[in-house]
């Protein structure tokens, strides 16, 4: 039997299929491993609050990085020691004061579960509170009062490129941004250094698993350095063409079981 691997998954676009659910398939080898001593933990840019249903699905009693690393917490192990990495509230501020100037359509902050609008949007409200987070709606510059955990930032196509580029310009030292895939057209922004692999590094130490014996499996631009950092780093058939190029393999598609038929043949 192989030592015992970290197994770290991405969930939109990688355990999911494209209707959000996790395939009978995957669910019955993911739930082997675990059984036969392995740690399966989920690593996502969502929120706890959007993640949880899938983790209490597959039966998981270990942390969970959220927020592509910026939250790792445990959910069931209150010794555990949990990480949460804000961004600074006075840069924030500033990044809210040129809303207008940058043609920005929307800005929200998240405070762990909490989530602050700055214009009321029913399309993004749909999205942003599965979970039932406590939503607040107005001016950002006056309802955060503390630094948040992420800054998403809701654009028209046409404008992400020259609002990447400021953000970039002015705020280097201070955050890092990426573009979330679809379905919603969203800049998402987090304290500098963080990411999916800081999450993963943190939660293997506390496992005592060796780097090499570390599996990610990702498809978009933030699984970049998780899927670099793992002892062996996984693109899933339908991801972007960037992180395909990155992987150690590139397996089949999130809607045709590729987890799970990589898993089974790798292990068993």
């Amino acid at each position: 039997m192989k030592e015992k691997h970290l197994i770290c998954l991405d969930l939109d676009g990688t355990l999911l299929t494209d209707d959000k659910v996790i395939s009978p398939y995957t669910k019955q080898v993911i739930q082997s491993l675990i059984k036969d001593g392995h740690k399966v933990i989920i690593s996502t840019g969502r929120p706890y609050r959007a993640s949880q249903i899938y983790y209490q699905e597959l039966g998981l009693t270990t942390p969970i990085v959220n927020f592509n690393g910026a939250f790792v917490h445990h959910p069931g192990d209150m010794t555990f020691k949990t990480v949460h990495e804000t961004l600074d509230l006075e840069i924030a501020r500033e990044i809210f004061s040129h809303v207008k100037n940058l043609k920005i359509k929307n800005i929200i902050a998240e405070v762990k579960d909490n989530v602050f609008f700055h214009y009321h949007d029913e399309y993004l409200f749909e999205g942003f509170t599965m979970g039932h987070p406590l939503v607040t709606t107005g001016d950002l510059m006056e309802n955060l009062t503390e630094g948040p955990t992420s800054i998403l930032i809701q654009a028209e196509e046409a404008n992400v490129p020259a609002i990447r580029h400021h953000l970039s310009e002015v705020y280097a030292e201070s955050i890092e941004h990426r573009r979330w895939g679809a379905p919603y057209p969203v800049i998402e922004i987090v304290k500098k250094g963080i990411n999916k692999s800081v999450g993963v590094d943190y939660v293997a130490n506390h496992f005592d698993i060796k780097r090499e014996n570390i599996i990610a499996f990702g498809d978009e631009d933030n699984d970049n350095e998780m899927i670099k950092f793992a002892g062996l780093g996984l693109a899933m058939g339908n991801a972007i063409q960037p992180l395909k190029e990155i992987a150690d393999i590139v397996i089949e598609s999130n809607n045709d079981d590729g987890i799970g038929k990589f898993l089974n043949q790798y292990f068993y």
